[in-house]
């Protein structure tokens, strides 16, 4: 109780604080409860233990009971609940607020199933809360103005377009204080050294860098005035700086926007080569918050291209706000205290993610709209003209699809084998909300396994040919009559022929003209009726067709029960000989014949083990 008030006290693990004030709340036959299950809710061992999520917990919990107690008979107590006011509640919220619905839903399971409301609720209600929740996952998702905000990642040319330009304001900015601190240094060595112009810069530059506050520029008495914001840009870093400067950040780390705005000051440096740092990875459980990561450095010049050595040129840009508000964060900014009616000079250098996540606005997409060269997307398809490209539209960018984007830019590097590209997240996590219906990868995807059935095809052609070369060269096709007469005309051995055209010599497929002496091994054959295909004892007449065409009709089921690899490796060779070496020798008119003599069992399950049966 606080002055008469029911109020639950968080500290998280995040460092920040809030009350929740559950007396506020309608419905008092709830309040003491309710705090009890907020409490194990935000305690140290339930699952909201940052302020944002806490807040977000606490925010689902006030609209609950809030809806509650405007319906015309409330439930006065937790015992009088029933499963038709969560389906009511439910209701309002997908009308309301569709993409938050199911979340709430979520967050009143693990509100009702906490120890301090389990017995207070009805089974019914518990076995409500407890049912599986679908979440369908959308590409696009609607924005407030009605229109789509995309999800899904980049593409390989808008990723690097983004980079490029996030790389390139970023050495804008770096080169803008680098410059303003040579200045700095230069008029403390020797103003006498430095002409009237920078003489009066460098004096500008002394004061700020003494007292942290920023001056009005000689001319000027706006304190908003482009000239003073624009001095103050000469020696720290602005809020305006942070978009880019954030988003690189989040590329190069390959971590969401939260655990870039959160990323401290306190680390190690590894032997010069690696930066090793206790960021916070939300999200994962309670007392799981914080992972140790280990960032490479590289090469000097080369820190917009590693997470290490973008993090250390950071700390250098963010130093001296540091140094006047004094926070463990490493963001720290120097913003307009005049616009917060603020007169102290530490109160102008802030960490604007110290006290919540959500307190200063970002706007990714703002930005890369405004730059001198706007970042657009890839030209689409246009609807109203045949064959057509609409223009680029203005690129939608956030965090979370430059984080969509790196999962799947890794993923690639991988091979697609999700447990080395699993980072951050669980192999399933990672599939489910990053890889599973994005357009790159699933472009990807499709370029590699057609490339893997061109290999296998190819693979199964050269074992056909070096088959054949080994064992005869390859099947003997017999167009044309398969009589005794016919066949002997054709070459064959009067004795072999007559013993063909009776059908005496057949296999499971074709004939076999000397089954005791196979041409590799010059010993009684061994193989399979499959290999047959190869053997240069093998005779095809047109009697066989019918036959062979069953036959790749039982291939044709094969390769639906099969992964193309294991069928191209079983099967492959046989089908490439019979497609390659034997149906080409005959004639349109025979084959379409011979489908219609077609036998319906193609007695391929003869041939195999029944271990081998899909």
């Amino acid at each position: 109780m606080d002055d008469g008030r029911l109020v639950v006290a968080f500290h998280g693990d995040d460092g920040r604080r809030r009350l929740f004030d559950v007396s506020a709340l309608p419905l008092p036959g709830w309040h003491t409860a309710l705090a009890a299950a907020v409490a194990e809710r935000t305690g140290p061992g339930g699952g909201l233990r940052t302020f944002a999520a806490a807040t977000t917990g606490w925010g689902s919990l006030g609209r609950l009971v809030r809806f509650l107690g405007t319906l015309p008979q409330p439930p006065a107590t937790p015992g009088h609940l029933t499963a038709a006011h969560l389906d009511a509640f439910h209701t309002h919220r997908a009308r309301t607020a569709p993409t938050a619905a199911l979340r709430e839903l979520g967050e009143a399971r693990m509100l009702f199933t906490s120890s301090a409301l389990r017995g207070l609720v009805s089974a019914e209600v518990l076995d409500h809360v407890q049912r599986r929740l679908p979440a369908p996952r959308d590409a696009e998702a609607p924005a407030g103005d009605g229109t789509k905000r995309v999800t899904t990642g980049f593409s390989d040319g808008e990723l690097a377009r983004l980079l490029a330009a996030l790389r390139s304001d970023s050495a804008k900015i770096r080169d803008r204080i680098r410059a303003g601190e040579d200045l700095l240094r230069r008029y403390r060595d020797d103003p006498s050294a430095l002409d009237d112009k920078d003489r009066e810069t460098g004096g500008l530059l002394e004061q700020m860098a003494t007292t942290g506050r920023v001056p009005m520029p000689p001319g000027t008495r706006n304190p908003f005035s482009s000239e003073r914001q624009e001095l103050a840009g000469k020696l720290f870093l602005t809020l305006k700086d942070l978009p880019p400067l954030m988003m690189l950040a989040a590329a190069l780390s390959e971590r969401n926007g939260e655990t870039i705005k959160e990323l401290p000051l306190r680390h190690r440096v590894l032997e010069g080569r690696a930066v090793e740092l206790v960021i916070v990875k939300r999200r994962r459980g309670a007392r799981r918050w914080f992972e140790t990561v280990t960032w490479e450095i590289g090469a000097p010049g080369r820190e917009l291209h590693t997470p290490g050595g973008f993090y250390l040129l950071l700390l250098e840009l963010t130093a001296r706000s540091r140094e006047q508000c004094g926070s463990p964060l490493l963001w720290c900014v120097w913003r307009n205290g005049h616009g917060a009616r603020l007169k102290t000079a530490d109160a102008d250098h802030v960490a604007p993610f110290e006290n919540s996540l959500s307190c200063t606005s970002l706007l990714p997409t703002v930005w890369a709209a405004n730059r001198s060269r706007p970042l657009l997307a890839d030209p689409q398809p246009d609807s109203t003209s045949s064959g057509g490209m609409s223009a680029g539209l203005p690129l939608q960018v956030s965090f979370n699809r430059i984080k969509t984007s790196m999962e799947v830019r890794r993923t690639k590097r991988m091979g697609g084998h999700l447990p080395s590209a699993a980072k951050s997240n669980t192999m399933q996590v990672l599939f489910r909300n990053y890889l599973s219906g994005d357009p790159v990868i699933t472009s990807w995807a499709e370029e590699v396994l057609g490339e893997a059935l061109v290999d296998a095809e190819q693979a199964a052609r050269r074992a056909h040919d070096q088959a054949v070369r080994a064992t005869g060269g390859g099947p003997r096709v017999l167009p044309g009559p398969g009589d005794a007469e016919a066949l002997t005309m054709s070459g064959l051995d009067a004795d072999i022929a007559r013993q063909t055209a009776e059908g005496s010599l057949d296999t499971g497929w074709t004939a076999c003209a000397d089954h005791d002496r196979h041409p590799l091994t010059q010993q009684p054959c061994q193989v399979t009726f499959l290999d047959c295909f190869h053997c240069g004892n093998c005779l095809v007449t047109r009697d066989h067709l019918p036959r062979l065409l069953g036959l790749l009709d039982a291939l044709a089921q094969r390769r639906r029960e099969l992964s193309d690899e294991v069928w191209w490796q079983r099967y492959g060779p046989a089908w490439v000989a019979i497609r390659q070496d034997i149906l080409t020798k005959f004639t349109p008119a025979e084959l379409q014949q011979a489908r219609t003599e077609q036998p319906n069992d193609a007695l391929l399950d003869l041939v195999e083990n029944p271990w081998e049966l899909p």
